[in-house]
């Protein structure tokens, strides 16, 4: 059995859908009964529970070959790091109290750094706790593809806004590898702590971002650099509560500054297949 959090998000329903598609036998973690209706006419079981309840997460995990772990965003938060070690804590516990074979875990590029790279911090100490209750996988995935998503309401104006600097090439994948990925994973042997380097077929700056949209709009687009000082403001009028904005600044300033990179050494590097183009035709789909 295969216990999987983040069903409703983009890489953990990829996740259930591997493993299902494959026959393995499946235990969805909801929130929301309703949410879990789908994926209980699929053959899945579903457990309704919040990943802050200790006890229940701990019951939803009972017997469990492996399990895909996340933290999800809390974009409203005051105290996001503070929330995020309190869900951190309540997977760890659950998981030791549950004996858990193997967690996989979503993190990101830069977790080896413990500061100086926003939220991901968060996912630097969920490795940490997580590998020492169970055996842990930590799927460090690059800057989702996905995000450029926010900065397409801009096109209209003929331009790509990039915190970025539009020179800089750095990796990017798509949340479908990252799910296929963890599910590859999931049903490995889980021997002792690993990190797989997860990025897309190749780095990508924004002026290329720029150019496959232009072609695929067929109006001129140009990527347009954005200075980081305009990070917090922006996230704001998103609805993104400033301390979280504080912490995307302090990621994009890790990227520039090369903070935000890949550990390298003893992880995994693996590359995913889904192109830039093909991911932003969905994103224009939408």
């Amino acid at each position: 059995m295969y216990v999987i959090t983040g069903v409703t998000g983009n890489t953990g329903a990829i996740v259930a859908d591997t493993l299902l598609t494959a026959g393995k036998p499946v235990r969805v973690v909801v929130r929301d009964a309703a949410k879990g209706t789908s994926w209980r006419a699929r053959g899945a079981e579903v457990a309704v529970v919040a990943l802050e309840d200790t006890a229940a997460l701990t019951a939803a995990l009972a017997g469990a070959t492996g399990a895909y772990v996340l933290v999800p965003p809390r974009h409203g938060a005051s105290d996001p790091l503070g929330e995020n070690r309190a869900v951190v804590a309540s997977i760890a516990t659950a998981a030791k109290a549950a004996g858990l074979p193997h967690a996989v875990l979503l993190s990101s590029i830069g977790a080896h750094h413990a500061d100086g790279t926003g939220p991901i911090r968060s996912l630097h100490h969920a490795e940490q706790a997580l590998a020492e209750v169970t055996s842990l996988t930590a799927v460090r995935a690059a800057y989702f593809m996905e995000n450029w998503g926010a900065a397409l309401g801009a096109l209209a104006q003929g331009i790509l806004p990039t915190f970025v600097p539009q020179t800089i090439a750095f990796p990017m994948v798509a949340t479908r590898d990252i799910g296929r990925a963890a599910a590859c994973a999931l049903v490995e042997d889980g021997r002792g702590s690993r990190v797989i380097e997860l990025a897309g077929p190749r780095e990508y700056t924004a002026i290329e971002v720029a150019a496959a949209l232009a072609v695929m709009t067929g109006k001129p687009i140009t990527a347009t650099d954005v200075p980081l000082d305009a990070v917090v403001p922006t996230f704001t009028g998103f609805g993104i509560s400033a301390p979280v904005a504080e912490l995307y600044r302090e990621m994009y300033a890790g990227i520039i500054s090369g903070r935000v990179a890949w550990q390298g050494g003893r992880a995994q590097a693996v590359r995913g297949t889904v192109g830039l183009d093909e991911l932003l035709r969905g994103l224009l789909a939408k």
